[in-house]
């Protein structure tokens, strides 16, 4: 009997982040198309170190919580500072090439498809070395590549946009190895394929994203809207994520034009809310924006966290597709645009410029033609 084609997914770490979001996302796409594609999704340090990644994951978040300033320096530093340039990073290879080469023999994979930097840097490594010879997929869950990502050996690069498309040109890769893709959102998120309209709502409904972690200012800020003396111009959707304190705080104030939810799994449900919106408040996280600019949803910017997010917020800025926000007044600055039609317009034709660059198949299909 033939064996079943094997698709090995490599995120990194257990939190709810969006390396796990994007390998879900296309777990799930392929395996609605060929029921018969065998996928399988790994976090290295879970299997190379068992229960240290738990440790590691809480101290993660408690350091960018306590000390955000300290965090971006060392993310700066090590893996943003001269990114054209690149590094070579030991001791990440002694902790993690063995487990690496021992995690494929026992798989024996037929396409791996990276999420994270760090398993993409093992295997650029390695098939430098002509040690790995099975395809491999850099799927990019930001918008920017920063040094710890392993790139010249790879095989084939899943980028959000244009801008990602020459960075990777100028580092000698070339076109055909390059897929413009947006980061990767769950089919049940359907996507707007068309500009939207640009009527003018009475009462704009605002969806506002805690992140699934409750991580950042962003909680500070809903507070501060309900239990601020509101005119009630606004009708928001507060997704709470796991942050259980945030919800009950929010259900126990009991008011109208605040509707909180706890964290949601149903991607139906997602769906709905987001069709309910006229705009998204949320993190400059990567694939909460990316649902955002495919649902073609204005997208406003209060708070980012350090590293990361305050690249993505730059990077996004440049493509116009988010509305940063000043810290006061934030009911004031959303209803002010929501109004504002020309304001609107520019906007989706920002969102329609950065649609034009993106492959019409879902990376979903592509992965599946590529193991095919």
């Amino acid at each position: 009997m033939k064996r079943s084609k094997i698709v090995l997914f490599l995120p990194f770490l257990q939190i709810p982040s969006g390396h796990h979001q994007a390998a879900n996302a296309l777990i799930d796409g392929i395996q609605s198309i060929h029921s018969h594609i065998r996928c399988e999704k790994v976090d290295i340090l879970s299997y190379s170190y068992g229960r240290v990644e738990f440790f590691i994951s809480k101290i993660y978040l408690k350091w960018i919580r306590i000390f955000p300033s300290f965090y971006n320096l060392i993310y700066q530093t090590s893996v943003y500072k001269n990114i054209e340039h690149n590094k070579r990073f030991w001791v990440y290879e002694m902790l993690f090439i063995p487990f690496i080469k021992k995690l494929i023999k026992e798989k024996q994979p037929d396409l791996i498809v990276c999420t994270h930097s760090l398993p993409a840097y093992m295997l650029n490594y390695l098939k430098g070395k002509s040690e790995v010879s099975i395809p491999v997929i850099n799927v990019y869950t930001d918008y920017f590549i920063h040094r710890f990502w392993g790139i010249e050996h790879i095989d084939y690069h899943f980028v959000p946009s244009l801008q990602m498309k020459k960075f990777l040109n100028e580092k000698g890769i070339s076109d055909e190895r390059i897929i413009i893709t947006g980061i990767p959102i769950h089919s049940k998120i359907k996507k707007q394929r068309e500009k939207t309209g640009s009527r003018t709502p009475s009462m704009p409904s605002v969806l506002i994203s805690a992140g699934n972690l409750g991580v950042g200012g962003i909680e500070k800020l809903i507070l501060n809207i309900a239990e601020g003396k509101s005119d009630h111009r606004i009708q928001y959707y507060v997704l709470c994520g796991k942050n259980i304190n945030l919800y009950e705080k929010l259900a126990g104030m009991q008011k109208n034009h605040i509707v909180p939810f706890p964290y949601i799994s149903c991607r139906e449900k997602m769906n709905e809310l987001y069709e309910k919106a006229d705009a998204i408040l949320t993190k400059p996280g990567g694939v909460t924006v990316s649902e955002s600019i495919f649902k073609r949803k204005p997208i406003f910017i209060y708070d980012a966290l350090p590293g990361q997010e305050e690249i993505n917020l730059k990077k996004l800025k440049d493509l116009g597709l988010v509305f940063p926000l000043d810290k006061q007044d934030i009911p004031g600055q959303l209803y002010s645009i929501l109004q504002n039609f020309d304001e609107r317009d520019t906007y989706q034709n920002q969102v329609a410029k950065y649609h034009s660059f993106i492959n019409d198949k879902e990376p979903s299909e592509i992965i599946a033609e590529i193991i095919k």
